[in-house]
């Protein structure tokens, strides 16, 4: 099986560790790429500045509190280029106001996690995710 490269635009380095602890115990080899903010993931995205060669992701965990632009500004402009609209987008947020989760799917997010607050919960959440997305799941070309 060759490895997923995951794209995590995440700002909180506590999340963002945590969230790299946890694909080290998934079954499946994971290469993970971190924006910390909108503008970053979609200059890595769009393959702009110092991202010119990065290979696109197959999956990208996108939370929506991130600076400059927001992760429904950035869902937007990944749904609406002909390239990108393929990449599953699972937004991975602490927000569970019901306009937020409205505003994911309406801007076809594929799945909206809310992040859990205990450390084993979110843990687990990674694995579910891990075992859905990248063992059951079946990617586009």
């Amino acid at each position: 099986m060759k490895t997923a490269h995951i794209l995590l635009v995440e700002d909180n380095e506590g999340d963002i560790l945590l969230t790299l602890e946890a694909f080290e115990e998934c079954k499946v080899k994971t290469k993970i790429s971190i924006a910390k903010n909108g503008q970053e993931a979609l200059d890595f995205l769009f393959k702009r500045g110092s991202f010119t060669n990065v290979k696109k992701p197959d999956l990208i965990l996108l939370d929506i509190n991130i600076p400059i632009f927001n992760g429904h500004e950035v869902l937007q402009q990944i749904k609406a280029d002909v390239h990108l609209k393929k990449i599953p987008v699972i937004m991975l947020t602490t927000s569970s106001s019901q306009k937020d989760i409205n505003k994911a799917y309406e801007n076809h997010c594929n799945s909206y996690v809310k992040k859990p607050l205990d450390i084993s919960e979110f843990l687990s959440a990674i694995l579910k995710i891990e075992e859905f997305w990248l063992q059951l799941t079946t990617f586009p070309n």
